[in-house]
């Protein structure tokens, strides 16, 4: 993908994780198949952070294989949502530490429909996994999207971050190894 479609295709999903509630989360666990499951998550521009059990099957696998993809969007009409790829890992701190003062106010309503207090909520889902993107892939049916067609800035929080993680991984035995 040339630069300005690499851009354009960072730019549409930066706002997607900007405005979107949900994320499906696809990871490898250790019998080789695949695990997807939507949540509930943060963008801080540079990493996608997500709230979840400590003993979740995401996070078993994210410690085996921290090779991600994430899927974002409403698969309307012409099918604009979007991918990305990521290394992710499992940070040491708890949510109450690491997890944006943004994040809760966006669940609010849904957590009160289920009826879980914010101390619920963290005492449940106290271990965050933390997503690098290293790739944006733009997913759309037969025509151009909509947003392909707007000129939107990239974040340059965003494409730097990009950079810095695709610079740290290199290629081992084809699959991406990070260094540090």
């Amino acid at each position: 993908m040339d630069t300005r479609l690499a851009d354009l295709a960072a730019a549409r999903l930066d706002r997607l994780l900007l405005t979107e509630t949900v994320v499906w989360l696809s990871s490898v666990g250790a019998d080789g198949l695949p695990h997807l499951v939507p949540v509930w998550f943060s963008w801080d521009g540079a990493a996608v952070l997500i709230a979840s059990k400590p003993s979740a099957k995401k996070v078993r696998n994210v410690r085996a294989n921290p090779r991600v993809m994430l899927a974002l969007g409403e698969p309307d009409d012409d099918f604009d949502v979007g991918m990305l790829e990521g290394m992710a890992d499992v940070l040491q701190a708890p949510a109450t530490a690491v997890l944006p003062a943004t994040h809760l106010p966006r669940y609010l309503s849904r957590m009160a429909a289920i009826g879980l207090s914010t101390e619920e909520y963290f005492a449940t889902y106290s271990q965050v996994i933390r997503i690098r993107p290293t790739r944006f892939l733009p997913w759309h049916g037969r025509t151009a999207p909509a947003s392909a067609t707007l000129v939107a800035p990239l974040d340059r929080r965003l494409a730097s971050a990009i950079r810095r993680v695709a610079a740290a991984t290199v290629m081992v035995d084809r699959r991406p190894f990070v260094a540090g």
